[in-house]
């Protein structure tokens, strides 16, 4: 048992032996607390200008105004992945998100922050975030190669969830004894560690994909775009993975509008209260994201399953004041969230050839990013209309309804072919899978990794 423990903890993180997914791993650990703390802060602060009353329209708002320029930016932002060299790429992302962090937080600290102060530079962050997300996302594995890239995927989400555990708790003891200020100037500055990081890698042990020829025309970008499209639409376990994320994150993950009501209003335990919320939320999270890099390959069970988890785990958050209960909730919400747009990522990875993986990573990203202004919006109405349980109950609905077709599309053979085959993480071919799994694999294959589970 000893002896097998260590060789699944081994297994667990074997991505870590690449030395550039080291720098990026570490790097992405500071810098996500600080994204969190940010998260954390940014709601309070809203929550603070307006009143507790209208906040949850104004978060809403708040998320519609920073993921509409991916949603409607997030196709083009892919195609400058495949064009671009990703690292550097990166680098000036991650160091313009920092200076829009640094903003936010002196105008915090000197006292002059407005609501449009934060609207504006949630935008701007937006436009930053068109590009980065679909360039980090497929720069992923270049730094590890197709055998290693589900790993590394499940490693980054529990960088991220595990963030979501520290960032918060501490952004809520900050708030509470400082303000919201510094945690807008410590996440600035956490994204120093990622851009030092990047900088520190060795071009020599990347494996970079065949780059995309700059589009000189309106029908070349068209061109390009559409052949991205194309291979969504014709790959059914890349359109399964984006059909499911794309309906779990525009109904089902829209927290960060609903936790700070609930928190002040619902179950009244203030800041402190606010960061145990997503606290415990981040330790579903990691359970989910640790689970996942345990799996050999990503698995349809996982992805279905995670859902149905999230959508119940609603229900529940939706019919309580107390706030044990809530806790619990919210860990189960985490756990399901995660196991659901991991599984998603990684299965979409895995398929994707290289020439093509920064704009089909952009279709996920649009629809994963993207679909938030749609959600947030939607979440935001409704909870200022009949309060913060009627849009748990309609999100937790639509979660599971979603996961039920996509279980009832793999139970009918409509998604053949889902694991990593035997060349470099692609695919096996339709007749090898067959042959091994006697069709599609099911919801019933494989242990659901946490999904009873990528920030």
């Amino acid at each position: 048992m000893i002896l097998g423990g260590r060789v699944r903890f081994t297994a667990a993180g074997r991505a870590l032996k690449h030395r550039n997914f080291r720098f990026f791993f570490f790097g992405q650990l500071i810098s996500v607390t600080g994204t969190w703390m940010q998260s954390l802060a940014q709601g309070w602060l809203l929550g603070t200008l307006v009143g507790w009353n209208q906040a949850v329209v104004y978060i809403g708002l708040l998320g519609v105004v920073q993921f509409l320029p991916v949603l409607v930016l997030g196709l083009f932002g892919g195609i400058i992945a495949d064009i671009w060299p990703k690292r550097r790429t990166v680098i000036g992302t991650q160091t313009a998100a920092g200076l829009l962090a640094l903003t936010l937080g002196g105008l915090g600290y000197f006292h002059v922050v407005a609501v449009w102060h934060v609207f504006v530079l949630a935008f701007l962050l937006g436009l930053v975030n068109a590009v980065d997300n679909p360039t980090r996302q497929s720069f992923v594995v270049e730094m590890v190669g197709g055998d290693d890239v589900a790993n590394a995927v499940a490693l980054n989400s529990a960088v991220f969830n595990g963030a979501r555990i520290i960032g918060p708790a501490i952004g809520g003891i900050l708030i509470a004894v400082l303000g919201t200020s510094l945690c807008f100037i410590l996440n600035g500055l956490s994204y120093g560690a990622v851009v030092i990081g990047l900088l520190a890698m060795r071009d020599s042990e990347l494996t970079p994909a065949p780059r995309l020829a700059i589009p000189r025309s309106v029908s070349a970008v068209r061109a390009n775009l559409g052949e991205g499209l194309r291979y969504v639409w014709h790959t059914p376990v890349v359109l399964l993975a984006i059909s499911v994320i794309g309906f779990i994150s525009t109904f089902g993950m829209n927290f960060n509008v609903i936790l700070p009501v609930m928190a002040a209003s619902v179950l009244n335990v203030g800041p402190n209260g606010f960061g145990y919320l997503y606290a415990s939320m981040g330790a579903g999270a990691l359970v989910a994201a640790v689970s996942a890099a345990m799996l050999e390959r990503p698995r349809l069970r996982v992805l279905i399953g995670g859902g149905m988890v999230l959508g119940a785990a609603e229900f529940v958050l939706a019919s309580t004041t107390l706030f044990p209960v809530a806790m619990a909730a919210v860990f189960f919400c985490g756990m399901g969230a995660i196991a659901t747009s991991v599984s998603a990522n990684s299965l979409i990875q895995i398929a994707v050839p290289g020439p093509l993986r920064g704009r089909v990573m952009s279709v996920y990203t649009t629809v994963f990013s993207g679909s938030t202004p749609i959600g947030n919006g939607l979440t935001g109405g409704i909870g200022g209309l009949w309060g913060t349980p009627a849009a748990l109950v309609m999100n937790g609905a639509v979660a599971l309804g979603a996961e039920a077709v996509a279980a009832i599309a793999v139970l009918r053979g409509a998604v053949p072919g889902a694991g990593p085959g035997r060349r470099g993480g692609q695919p096996e071919p339709l007749a090898a899978t067959a042959g091994r799994d006697a069709g599609a694999p099911s919801v019933d294959q494989e242990p659901a990794a946490g999904a009873s589970s990528n920030a």
